[in-house]
């Protein structure tokens, strides 16, 4: 099993993803949407910690905070995560997924919310090199 983690960093306005596989990728499963989890778990340093903050299935189908539980469902919606009305008022039925992380699901996206002593950039860097 593998997840794609998005770490987006508040401070430069950047985004960088990193594959996480096996015994990490175990440790997220149960998470939920605006949980705290370390930076050891994407392969940062210890003093890095990361708020899930969303995510999609394998399908496209995004994760919503007020949904619980795992599984994929038809909302009817007026708005907020899956659907964006054009007019006020407008609603419609949506499949969208709950917020706890499963196998399931692809991709988790992620905030810094407490910065390391090195910055992202030069870790993503000598990664790429």
């Amino acid at each position: 099993m593998e997840f794609r983690v998005v770490i987006s960093d508040p401070k430069t306005g950047r985004a960088y993803q990193k594959v996480i596989e096996g015994a990490n990728a175990n440790r997220l499963i149960g998470k939920q949407i605006g949980d705290v989890i370390s930076g050891t778990i994407v392969e940062l340093p210890p003093d890095y910690e990361l708020k899930i903050t969303g995510g999609t299935d394998r399908d496209g189908f995004p994760m919503r905070p007020d949904l619980p539980g795992t599984a994929r469902r038809r909302l009817l919606l007026s708005g907020g995560v899956g659907f964006k009305p054009k007019e006020k008022g407008l609603r419609k039925r949506k499949s969208v997924r709950g917020k706890v992380i499963s196998k399931d699901i692809l991709q988790i996206n992620t905030v810094v919310v407490k910065h390391g002593k090195v910055p992202l950039e030069e870790i993503f860097k000598q990664k790429e090199e």
